[in-house]
């Protein structure tokens, strides 16, 4: 229909229901169980800090949010599923900082991560890792393990190629002055398996994961990589305090995003929700005592620290020489 041959008044009555509609749709939204893509397996801290959250939002959205692990290649997998989704507010995407590392690990990637997706915000900040051993290994703090490593060689899994266990671990090696050989896994689930069968000596979990096996005595926790302690183990020292003095590595952060042109009435609800979640004194203590803190920056913010960290871990896997993939 040609819209210049008819009187200006009937044209405008026309175009209106295409003008409104995005705006309706944004207002009613949602009216469907909503999609979280996790790029990671389950079992791991991602895995395990949205499906906390997504709990906490199903009824202010009123309506499910069914989470979607589709794990592999850290993480571009499940990314590349919502970069090519509708931005219809019914695919999202809940990653770690893993996903702005990716693009100085990989020569080229399916997606653009600067431009393929919308940042909504960011639902908890890591303040550290505990670096866990297998029972089996004869140390008890992290400077007997730094001896053992000068004297036969260790394996260490990370949830895969340049994300936060990977970087972490490298950090901890350079600082300590070893080496240890990098076994890379599919996520933060089956890294952890690895430590536990004794298929690996080291992992770097997230504390979220780790405190039930720390105190049930299937991993040994040797130092906590935060600048203090975390509530759920308050026995265990900082990594500084056992035995590498000045050591600290936090987690980054844990995110929620949406595909590229998401309609800015549904990113500011979605950031409503999952504020309105983070007041739950439960959610919050669950975080803060396997240490994460609720977070929940305005959307502007949080694109800017996103936007930022592709710059700075682009310098930190530079500067540990880790090959591109």
């Amino acid at each position: 229909m040609s819209y210049k041959c008819l009187p200006l008044e009937v044209a405008l009555c026309l175009m209106l229901p295409f003008c409104f509609s995005g705006a309706l749709s944004a207002e009613n939204y949602p009216t469907r169980p909503i999609r979280i893509v996790v790029p990671f397996p389950a079992g791991g801290n991602t895995d395990s800090y949205i499906r906390t959250l997504a709990h906490n939002m199903d009824a202010g959205l009123g309506q499910s949010l069914v989470m979607d692990n589709r794990g592999g290649a850290n993480g571009i997998v499940g990314c590349d599923i919502v970069a090519k989704a509708q931005p219809d507010g019914y695919t999202l995407l809940a990653t770690s900082f893993a996903f702005v590392v990716n693009p100085a690990m990989y020569r080229s990637l399916p997606y653009d991560t600067a431009k393929d997706f919308t940042p909504i915000t960011n639902y908890a900040n890591g303040l550290g890792y505990i670096l866990a051993v297998n029972p089996s290994v004869p140390v008890q703090n992290v400077k007997e393990l730094i001896a053992l490593a000068k004297k036969q060689p260790l394996r260490y899994a990370s949830a895969g190629i340049g994300n936060g266990q990977h970087l972490g671990a490298v950090l901890f090696s350079i600082k300590a002055g070893i080496e240890m050989q990098h076994i890379p896994y599919k996520g933060g689930g089956p890294a952890l398996t690895a430590v536990l069968s004794g298929e690996v000596h080291i992992n770097l979990p997230a504390a979220s994961v780790a405190t039930p096996h720390v105190k049930g005595g299937r991993l040994k926790g040797l130092g906590f990589t935060g600048k203090s302690r975390i509530s759920s183990l308050p026995d265990m020292p900082t990594v500084a305090e056992s035995g590498l003095p000045g050591f600290f590595y936090d987690t980054g952060w844990h995110g929620i995003f949406g595909p590229a042109k998401l309609p800015k009435p549904i990113t500011a609800r979605l950031l409503s929700e999952v504020r309105k979640a983070l007041t739950n004194p439960q959610l919050r203590e669950s975080f803060i005592s396997t240490g994460y803190e609720p977070a929940g920056a305005p959307t502007a913010d949080f694109e800017k620290m996103f936007r930022d960290d592709i710059v700075r871990y682009a310098q930190i896997v530079q500067v540990a020489n880790i090959e591109k993939q």
